[in-house]
């Protein structure tokens, strides 16, 4: 490969006052290609360790990302505009994940002996496969890399980072971070790479599997890239999950609940609520409550800690989910509250509600990144169910019952997504399996389920 120009080309910029935090040089070729050895260099090393070896530093990395959170949640917070309350949480859920994976990868990944139809003996290990190589979302700029590096770290690989330009000091900070704690040089590395030359490492030889978090469209790229050159890849993509209202709810739970589901971490979250299927017999008690809430929310400084909703994580997506609220009306909505752009630094967005939302609006068909929620009314349960599956997406949703078997029910039998959460909002658990169908993508990652999509589920047969 050719060597290019180090350029200033990556710019951080605070969206609470839109004013630049850092620049970054892009990565030469050469530094691209020698990256890309020394981390497959460090896998030969690497896979030879036990677990409990990798498991001393995994866990020596989770007690260093807690060390180093004042500085990592309020450099989060500066560069993506979530609250700091919020990205303190996320430190916390980071070093929950090295704990976990620490502690189960041994059993998730122990070899499994199999009687054969002969009478003979299998054996069926799960060996590392080499480099992954990540390219991460802006939305959680620790957790979604974590999410993935730990998981491959304990499976024996090594790690490749491509993030989100807007959180480029997040991952210089991470990737500090490991090397406090004591992981091995070059086992995880951050590129600092343009769009070109993540295609170079994707097709790189040694680079064995593809992660991506993003958008449907990030994905349809990047899945065909990756299948172009014959590579493993997991894709969790975006959603517009629907969170059904049945008749028995507890009405006050479920308003809480769903505020919470759709302004946590500013409403720029692929799992979060966002159309709410409320049956019609309890909708207009909903909407009034629901209404009330979002307007009481508190837009401001997500430094304070009296503020309920930051800003949008930049300018371009601020400007891009007002076209899809202005669109949404053009074509029938009815805005109940928000809507408007307000004046002064920054790049804030009001929460917002639309109701009468029907296909071939952008609140019902697509997924709204920030803090607008869709309001649809159904008839009864059947019609509700109906509506939440009507959809491109399937990550994730929710049920608010009394019924909590039915309930159950419903989601094991009936609702077309990944996750479903039952008279609660949550993100991730380390224990349980994250991902989804349709547009929302392939693959899993949490549970045990990540640490086995990049191994080399080897057959060994003994005669």
């Amino acid at each position: 490969m050719k060597t290019t120009t180090v350029k200033k080309d990556i710019t951080t910029i605070n969206p609470t006052t839109g004013k630049t935090l850092k620049s970054y040089g892009y990565m030469t070729d050469e530094e691209i290609a020698s990256t890309i050895k020394n981390s497959h260099d460090a896998f030969k090393a690497w896979k030879s360790k036990s677990f409990e070896d990798r498991g001393k530093i995994i866990k020596s990395i989770g007690k260093e990302l807690l060390n180093y959170k004042p500085e990592l949640a309020e450099l989060m917070t500066n560069e993506m505009g979530k609250l700091l309350k919020q990205s303190q949480q996320e430190v916390d859920l980071c070093a929950g994940i090295c704990e976990y994976s620490a502690d189960n990868a041994s059993e998730f990944l122990k070899n499994e002996e199999r009687e054969l139809q002969d009478g003979s003996k299998g054996i069926i290990t799960y060996a590392p496969m080499g480099v992954i190589y990540g390219i991460q979302p802006w939305n959680y700029p620790s957790y979604q890399v974590i999410r993935y590096t730990i998981t491959n770290l304990m499976a024996g690989n090594s790690v490749l980072l491509k993030h989100a330009a807007n959180v480029t000091g997040t991952a210089k900070l991470l990737e500090s971070i490991f090397i406090a704690a004591g992981l091995p040089k070059d086992l995880f590395s951050v590129l600092l790479i343009n769009h070109d030359q993540s295609d170079v490492v994707i097709n790189h030889k040694l680079v064995r599997g593809i992660t991506l978090t993003g958008s449907p469209k990030a994905g349809e790229i990047i899945g065909e890239k990756a299948g172009k050159a014959l590579k493993k890849s997991v894709l969790e993509l975006g959603s517009n999950d629907a969170y059904i209202v049945l008749e028995d709810a507890d009405i006050e739970l479920a308003v809480k609940t769903s505020v919470m589901g759709r302004i946590y971490n500013n409403g720029e979250t692929c799992i979060a609520a966002k159309r709410f299927v409320v049956v019609e017999a309890v909708y207009d008690q909903f909407k009034e409550a629901f209404v009330n809430a979002m307007k009481d929310l508190k837009l401001g400084n997500p430094m304070n800690k009296d503020t309920k909703l930051g800003p949008i994580a930049r300018e371009d997506l601020r400007k891009t989910l007002h076209e899809q609220v202005e669109k949404s009306i053009e074509n029938g909505a009815k805005l109940l509250c928000g809507g408007t752009i307000p004046e002064g630094e920054g790049f804030f967005y009001p929460a917002t509600v639309l109701e009468n939302v029907n296909p071939g609006q952008p609140a019902y068909d697509d997924e709204l990144f920030g803090p607008v929620a869709a309001l649809i009314r159904a008839e009864d349960e059947d019609d509700a169910m109906r509506i939440a599956n009507d959809s491109r997406f399937g990550l994730g949703g929710g049920i608010f019952s009394k019924n909590v078997e039915h309930a159950i029910e419903l989601a094991e039998k009936h609702f077309d997504t990944g996750m479903v959460f039952i008279n609660k909002f949550g993100t991730a658990y380390p224990n349980m399996p994250f991902g989804g169908v349709k547009d929302s993508g392939f693959g899993r990652e949490h549970g045990g389920f990540g640490m086995k999509e990049f191994v080399n589920a080897k057959s060994i047969m003994i005669g």
